[in-house]
């Protein structure tokens, strides 16, 4: 009678040590004080920092959503890594939150190495962005529930907080003013809305020119990581606003209290070519709603802060903050 191996059913667990071992020097790169010991035991452990009167653990995670579907098709798979981080860590720091480390989970019908790695190294390049460090993570090879070249990913990020930090919503009031900070791109939100107009709607391709550049390599730009422009003025940031799904419309309401609205005067925008064009087919309301519209951080500061932001950042003005329902408006 003949024997079946687990590789016949379709799981390498050759390939998957192949892997462990190309990503070891990945892993390596994101070390930063804190990390104990490396990859390959039970669990990543990472020592709390000192320094905190009440320190907090907070931890965000995220996907990629379809933007994945234009990485698998394309065959490019060495940014949807940073994408993964991105929108993590850009979750944690809105709430007064420094990223310290950072898990994967990377599940596919079949381990390609060479591919699997390239994510990862994606994934490490956040990290060193983020400066926080890789310290685990889990591979899962499926047949049969994902097709062969299919994988999906899910991100994990852990940082520290002081606890009298953490609602931002308590240090916003009335006439603070609004700064954008832009986008690279559309991030990782509304990618389900961006190929049903671009590739079936418009019957564009990949390698399609646009802005002087194949297509493909505008909407796969990596999502802007602001960990270190958050670093830099945190004591001059009211609170911030991570401009994902919903748009500035249903984000911005987060952190503002009960009382308070938020007013964005649309012209100032600064609309990125690719919305210009998606637009095209798409009502701007619900653009609004879908995208990020070049925005990818909204901050909420003081009067007298904005020059010092404006000088130490690529942000720009908006708005302001106003007595009224709850809301963000635009005029």
């Amino acid at each position: 009678m003949s024997q079946i191996s687990y590789k016949d059913a379709g799981v390498d667990i050759d390939a998957g040590n192949s892997f462990v071992e190309n990503i070891k020097p990945l892993v390596k790169s994101t070390k930063i004080p804190g990390v104990l010991g490396g990859i390959g035991s039970f669990a990543g452990a990472f020592e709390l920092p000192t320094g905190y009167k009440e320190p907090v653990m907070l931890a965000a995670t995220d996907g990629v959503g379809t933007k994945l579907k234009l990485a698998i098709d394309s065959g490019i798979h060495n940014t949807v890594g940073i994408d993964l981080v991105a929108m993590c860590v850009n979750d944690l720091i809105c709430n007064f939150g420094t990223p310290s480390f950072f898990l994967d989970y990377y599940a596919t019908g079949k381990l390609e190495v060479e591919v699997a790695t390239a994510v990862v190294a994606g994934i490490a390049e956040g990290c060193v962005q983020s400066e926080c460090a890789l310290i685990g993570g889990e591979t899962a090879e499926m047949p049969g529930m994902y097709s062969k070249d299919d994988y999906d990913l899910a991100g994990f990020a852990v940082g520290i907080g002081e606890k009298s930090e953490l609602d931002r919503t308590l240090h916003v009031s009335a006439g603070d003013v609004l700064i954008a900070l832009p986008s690279s791109g559309i991030h990782s939100n509304g990618f389900s809305l961006a190929r049903k107009v671009l590739f079936e709607k418009m019957g564009m391709k990949f390698n399609d020119d646009f802005e002087g550049k194949p297509l493909i390599e505008t909407l796969l730009t990596p999502t802007k990581i602001y960990v270190k422009t958050f670093k830099k003025l945190k004591n001059k940031i009211q609170a911030l606003a991570h401009i994902t799904g919903g748009g500035i419309v249903e984000n911005l309401p987060r952190v503002l209290p009960e009382g308070m609205r938020a007013v964005i005067n649309e012209s100032k925008i600064r609309t990125l070519p690719i919305y210009e064009l998606i637009g095209q087919h798409v009502e701007r309301a619900e653009m609004f709603r879908a995208f990020n519209m070049g925005v990818g951080m909204v901050l909420v500061v003081k009067p007298e802060n904005v020059a010092d932001i404006l000088a130490n950042s690529d942000g720009y003005e908006i708005g302001f903050i106003e007595k009224g329902t709850r809301e963000a408006v635009l005029i």
